[in-house]
Formats: C-alpha cells, sequence, structure tokens
C-alpha cells in the first residue's frame, strides 16, 4: 500500500489537479488471504475494504484540495463509507436519460442528490442508442452533480446554444438542487412507468424545483394534476418552466399560486393532442417555484 500510495501522489503533484475519479472496477478473483486462517478466510474483503479507507484517508490528508469521485461497475463502490472520502460516486455506467429515471430514483433513497454524477451524455446512446432530446437529458441530470459526458465538438449550433442555456440555469439553482429537500413525487416503478416526478425544496421553502418527465407520448393524453409536498401553505408562489415553450403546460402554469393550493391540487399538466404530437416521447419540463415576498 505504501508504494502505491507513493505512487498515486507522485502523479497528484505532477500536474495542476483540483479532481480526481477513482475507478475500482477489477472484481477481486479467487480472493484469499495467506496471513488468514482457513477459518477467517470470510474477513479477507472487509479487510480488503478496510485497507481502501485507509488508503483514501491518507491521500484526502495529503491533497485536501482535490475533489475525489468513486467510482466502480455501475457504482459497486458507492456505499456511505466511500463518501467520508470521496462525497460523490459516478451513480451509474449507464446514462441514458429515461434509463437515469429509476436509477437516480433508487439511488436517492438512499443518497443525497449532491453525491449522485449526473451527466448529459451523447446521442445515440452508447448504451441503449436512444436518442432523447438534450433538454431533457439536461432535466434529468440537474437532479444531481450536472456534467455533460460528451464530445461537445460534434455538437450542433443549437445544441452548444442549449448547453450554455442548461449550464446558467443549473448554476442559478445548485445550491437548491444539491443541498434542497429531495422528495418523491411520482414512480417511475409504479403503474405504467410512463410518468415520473419528484422535486427539491429550499430549507426556507422560498424554492422549489419540480422535474416531470414523460417517456412516451400519446393520442389524447388529457389533462391531469401533478400535487406537490414541503411548500409553505401561507405563502404564494410564482411558478414558471423550463424549457420555456409557448404550449398550455407553460401557459397553465406560469402565474402565481398559494402553497396550500399547489400542495392540493397540483400544477396543471394539460396537453392538447397536437401539442403532444409536436414533442412527442421523451418529454420534460421542470417547474421553477419562487415565493413571492409580502
Amino acid at each position: 500500500m505504501d508504494h502505491l500510495e507513493a505512487a498515486i501522489g507522485d502523479v497528484l503533484r505532477s500536474a495542476p489537479i483540483d479532481y480526481v475519479k477513482w475507478d475500482m472496477n477489477r472484481p477481486i478473483t479467487e480472493p484469499y488471504g495467506a496471513s488468514l486462517a482457513p477459518d477467517r478466510q470470510g474477513e479477507f474483503f472487509h479487510r480488503f475494504m478496510l485497507g481502501v479507507y485507509e488508503l483514501y484517508s491518507r491521500l484526502t490528508l495529503a491533497f485536501p484540495e482535490i475533489l475525489f469521485e468513486s467510482c466502480a461497475g455501475g457504482g459497486g463502490r458507492f456505499d456511505p463509507g466511500i463518501l467520508a472520502f470521496a462525497p460523490q460516486a459516478w451513480t451509474s455506467d449507464d446514462t441514458d436519460a429515461i434509463e437515469r429515471l429509476r436509477i437516480q430514483w433508487g439511488a436517492s433513497i438512499v443518497y443525497p442528490l449532491s453525491s449522485m454524477a449526473a451527466h448529459v451524455s451523447a446521442v445515440p446512446n452508447h448504451q441503449v442508442g436512444r436518442v432523447t432530446p438534450i433538454d431533457t437529458r439536461a432535466a434529468v441530470a440537474f437532479f444531481g452533480v450536472f456534467g455533460y459526458e460528451l464530445d461537445p465538438a460534434r455538437l450542433s449550433e443549437a445544441d452548444r446554444e442549449r448547453v450554455r442555456d442548461q449550464v446558467a440555469w443549473y448554476k442559478a439553482r445548485r445550491d437548491v438542487l444539491q443541498r434542497g429537500r429531495f422528495l418523491r413525487l411520482r414512480s417511475p416503478f409504479e403503474g405504467s412507468g410512463n410518468e415520473t416526478a419528484w422535486m427539491v425544496v429550499a430549507a426556507d421553502r422560498g424554492r422549489a424545483l419540480v422535474g416531470w418527465y414523460r417517456v412516451l407520448s400519446h393520442t389524447l393524453p388529457g389533462p391531469s394534476l401533478l400535487a406537490v409536498r414541503g411548500l409553505d401553505p401561507e405563502a404564494r408562489y410564482r411558478v414558471t418552466t423550463w424549457p420555456m415553450a409557448d404550449d398550455r403546460l407553460t401557459r397553465a402554469n406560469s402565474l402565481e399560486r398559494g402553497g396550500d393550493e399547489l400542495m392540493s391540487v397540483g400544477l396543471f399538466l394539460d396537453d392538447h393532442a397536437w401539442e403532444a404530437q409536436a414533442r412527442g416521447d421523451f418529454q420534460a419540463r421542470i417547474f421553477d417555484l419562487t415565493r413571492v415576498e409580502a
């Protein structure tokens, strides 16, 4: 371990580095501890992880300015212990936005959004071949440690402009997204799984961001309501949508509403058939709820 620590330390000192992604994807085969008796071989994996934590501890103490991100086998090293040294983890190699709805929903039951790396990846997605709108990919990735997993040189000018807007939008709301209270509204594991909804609420309940996702478009989708949670029932909130669009979904929700009404009645997910057709599959919209001061 001393040799490994020295080698890693040499690399970290050789260049100005402020971020390191640490992969542990190699599974241990034929595990055996030479210092352990036959009836104590079961300690091998526990001792191995204690060694990993010790190495992490040495390196993070020696290089406190570097952010370490853990990674292994689709989140195989995503555990509470590792967060003490690497406060964020590569949530999964599966970066498809639709697949990520279930992945991030499940991971968020145990881990905070600030620990879940979530990136906008290239299309067709390199795992499932799906082509999703770049704003849908961003709307999913916003609810995590946001980033990009693609070659920007291959983006169209229109997509580059969307990236500029996405980065600015996220940075303006990063504190709420990473440190707010995360609440689940509509599970991708229930019913047909065609819709997912979740939200984050600031500690003072002055702002909330609601993500709504529809996988497949249907004819005559009809209106529905999405009741939110965690707001101040005595406050009024200004509702805006992202991305902006001149459609019924935006018009129905671009107004001021009471916190009690939003939690009991909900947001208006009203859709005309021709608007759903224009948007197609893999829809996403984020509702930005900002408290209106008296």
